[in-house]
């Protein structure tokens, strides 16, 4: 069977007998091109099938009008919505995005982001993985103007844009919320490197509430986790409940931390909420799922998507940069369901 072949400029301008400089002008509605012209080329285009070939024209200009994504994983809710953000963004003014998943390794992380820079990509979005320790490998990025945006796991320490919500502030809510339903012993889970500060501040907001509230902050109540992952939680719940007494609430910085915190607390035979009280964080889909329903902290990731998308493309039309800026999404709110009710 015949191979389907490419039509090209040179296919248009055999046909039509012109130049081929003729008929890339005239595909580009050039002004030295005359309307006719640019009609009769554009249908016969049309009529033989002809794509533009636009990654090829992106690679001759160093702009390839697309924005690489990368992240730890595609699979959480959060990071989806993000990513829906993004494209909703970038498809309006013509943009294609590469998402890149970094499965939270830093080894994979750094050549997904030399494979970003390979491809010419117009910009970057990352948001860091758990291993991340050193940010070297986007200096690539940054040297080259090729704006980069850091979305949720940022680092602290480096000079470009950042879109997050305020951590601490998401943190000490949770922990307060417990502590208004009558909790006195809350755990708390916590995960990362001290480089990505996501999890550090929602941790820094939990100790500040219960000392704010005159509660003992005890360490054997706090647990540091490798990933935030389903088995984790499983663990680190077990561990908790192994503890005499065992703690009356916890606050989990990942839904999937919290569900898992509820299900090992059902299969040792307590009591949730009654004898264990659980807030999770991002009002991921399971949350509404899980019995009983799971009190959780909003986390608006498809606006942060967009406006991460919005950041990257504005830089691009711009002719001078802008100085690097964070923005804080200050609107995340407690969502008080069965899990924590008194």
């Amino acid at each position: 069977m015949e191979e389907n072949k490419h039509v090209t400029i040179y296919d248009i301008a055999e046909r039509l007998n012109l130049a081929t400089s003729t008929i890339s002008r005239a595909l580009k509605d050039h002004h030295t091109i005359s309307d006719k012209t640019i009609k009769k080329v554009k249908k016969t285009a049309e009529e033989m099938g002809f794509v533009p070939n636009t990654l090829a024209a992106g690679l001759r200009g160093n702009k390839t009008r697309t924005i690489g994504v990368l992240i730890p994983t595609v699979t959480q809710p959060f990071l989806s919505s993000l990513i829906s953000g993004i494209e909703i963004t970038a498809q309006k003014s013509d943009y294609t995005v590469i998402i890149m998943q970094s499965h939270d390794s830093y080894e994979e992380e750094v050549n997904m982001a030399k494979s970003l820079y390979s491809n010419r990509v117009s910009g970057v979005i990352c948001s860091l993985a758990m291993e991340t320790r050193d940010t070297a490998h986007f200096h690539q990025f940054s040297n080259n103007n090729i704006p980069l945006v850091f979305v949720d796991r940022v680092p602290k320490d480096y000079n470009t844009f950042r879109v997050v919500i305020d951590n601490y502030s998401a943190g000490y809510k949770a922990t307060k919320h417990l502590i208004e339903q009558g909790c006195i012993r809350i755990a708390h889970l916590t995960a990362g490197s001290e480089l990505g500060n996501l999890y550090s501040e929602r941790k820094r907001g939990y100790i500040e509430a219960l000392k704010d509230h005159n509660i003992e902050v005890e360490e054997e109540l706090i647990i540091n986790l490798n990933s935030v992952t389903y088995e984790d939680g499983v663990k680190a719940s077990n561990a908790l409940f192994d503890l005499n007494p065992i703690p009356d609430g916890l606050f989990a910085p990942g839904d999937i931390l919290a569900v898992s915190a509820v299900q090992t607390a059902k299969k040792r035979g307590i009591k949730v909420p009654e004898e264990f009280k659980v807030i999770g964080f991002n009002n991921d889909p399971i949350s509404q799922i899980i019995d009983p329903n799971l009190s959780t902290i909003t986390h608006p990731a498809e606006k942060m998507g967009k406006a991460a998308a919005e950041i990257i493309i504005k830089n691009l039309k711009s002719s001078k940069n802008d100085d690097a800026k964070e923005i804080t999404f200050l609107n995340t709110e407690v969502l008080a369901r069965e899990s924590s009710e008194k």
